[in-house]
């Protein structure tokens, strides 16, 4: 018998390869995490430039538009300005292009934690642990118009077809769980958002990339379960002739990517009537930390659910889990964070629906030691304007979409938390100190788990294309 003490990693490897029970261990061990497999170690492709400090990723997504000046990017200016028109060589460029007076901020500042970071009212739980947070204030988008903007966010590219960033990593570290999608998507209850699925879309990359949508209900993957209930022996015999067919296709016609990626789809789909069950079933989850997550609330028990989800689909080996704050754009009041109408009204409604969850969450990976290991993001499509949308003699009380400069955050895995990078002018209508467009914050995003975003490439229609196209550097000034 060999203890623990005599044995080192080497030999480990070596013993692996001397029997069919140690090959077996071995899989158990890289299903649980706590080894990994030859192609995950190897990088023959060279896309790795150093090792990851990142090993996974939460994103929150806030359809919409976030009002930065409301939340992240404290602007007292504003208050002097309050009332007045805003000066301007040429007509700004915004979604509606009415332009009203500028007004002040609609939730008080203050400085949080041992840092100092500034965070408004409108996130009171997020505050309390700002010296986690490093927010980029100086994010610039291509586009005022969701749709293509939510598609800038995901994938880089203004326009449908590419793949989002969760595929990237995916197709460029492969999954850590043979039982669960390495990319999932938990979509606000309310509805998706603009654009729907081609936001978590693999593109051009192979079908297994695509992220796979969790929802709500029994059944939180939609047809993982047949219609009928099949006894045991009937849908083994089903599967074992559906992959007698596909194999026998792929001997008689060759390799064929889809259909070898089609078969490793229904081979996750047969393992996942089982994982999936258990690790959306909750109710084994402590009272204290379901009460965290604010699951017992009506107000937060949607996006508290789908954040202590997202915290145990990453224990269970998921590299990218994604959650949308906000779903459909149209209506009133809006589902989502577009607050045209009402600043005060939309966002208070929806920070009191995301607030406690998302601090729950960074708490809960902290206490569990997940977060030094997971990068956390929480970004939104673009911003909004310092000005009202109304017309030029009046303060309304609503905001338009603003492209030019808003706030994101980051946290865990590697980031210098307690800090503010990059800067707008003295009303947050611009970015005026390191503009960080999304091709750097994916570049930075890659950079984490150890992949050059140049290298990180796939050939498609004589391209060999990738997440920040041909642009793209890493916003340094924010890592620990």
């Amino acid at each position: 018998m060999i203890t623990s003490g005599q044995l080192n990693r080497r030999d480990l490897f070596e013993w692996g390869t001397q029997g069919l029970g140690a090959t077996a261990l071995l899989a158990m061990l890289r299903d649980d995490g706590l080894v990994r497999s030859a192609a995950a170690a190897t990088d023959p492709a060279g896309w790795k430039t150093r090792e990851p400090v990142a090993r996974r990723a939460i994103h929150i997504c806030l359809v919409g538009g976030m009002s930065h000046i409301d939340s992240f990017d404290y602007k007292p200016e504003l208050k002097k300005f309050h009332g007045k028109s805003l000066t301007y060589d040429k007509q700004p460029d915004i979604f509606f292009g009415q332009v009203g007076l500028l007004r002040q901020n609609d939730w008080e500042f203050k400085p949080r934690g041992e840092s100092g970071l500034m965070v408004s009212e409108l996130f009171p739980r997020i505050a309390e642990l700002a010296d986690e947070l490093c927010v980029l204030k100086s994010m610039v988008s291509n586009s005022a118009n969701h749709t293509p903007a939510l598609f800038v966010q995901n994938s880089g590219f203004e326009s449908n077809g590419f793949p989002a960033m969760g595929s990237w990593l995916s197709y460029g570290l492969g999954s850590e769980t043979n039982e669960l999608p390495s990319y999932v998507v938990l979509p606000d209850g309310r509805g998706g958002p603009n654009g729907g699925a081609t936001n978590w879309s693999n593109g051009f990359l192979p079908a297994q990339y695509q992220g796979v949508v969790f929802r709500g209900g029994d059944q939180p993957v939609r047809d993982l379960f047949p219609a009928t209930a099949l006894g045991a022996s009937t849908d083994a015999a089903t599967r074992q002739f559906i992959n007698s067919i596909n194999r026998q296709q792929l001997e008689r016609a060759g390799y064929d990517p889809a259909l070898a990626a089609r078969i490793r789809s229904y081979e996750l789909a047969a393992r996942m009537q089982l994982s999936i069950p258990r690790v959306s079933d909750v109710s084994g989850e402590t009272e204290q930390t379901q009460q965290a997550y604010g699951i017992t609330e009506e107000q937060t028990a949607d996006m508290g659910r789908r954040c202590l989800l997202g915290r145990r689909l990453l224990e269970r080996g998921v590299r990218f889990v994604q959650l949308y704050s906000g779903g459909p754009i149209a209506g009133s009041p809006r589902a989502s964070w577009d607050a045209h109408e009402s600043v005060k009204d939309n966002h208070g409604i929806e920070a009191g629906r995301i607030d406690k969850p998302v601090a729950a969450l960074l708490a809960d990976l902290k206490q569990r030691g997940m977060l030094q290991d997971t990068l956390v993001l929480f970004t939104t499509e673009f911003g909004r304007t310092p000005f009202s949308q109304s017309g030029a003699n009046n303060v309304g009380p609503g905001r338009d979409h603003n492209r030019y400069g808003f706030s994101c955050w980051l946290a865990g895995a590697g980031i210098k938390g307690g800090t503010a990078i990059g800067a707008t002018d003295d009303v947050g209508w611009k970015a005026t100190e390191r503009p960080i467009p999304w091709h750097d914050f994916h570049a930075t995003l890659l950079h984490q788990f150890g992949i050059d975003h140049e290298r990180l490439t796939h050939y498609h229609n004589g391209i060999q294309r990738r997440l920040t196209n041909v642009h793209g550097d890493i916003v340094e000034e924010c890592l620990a």
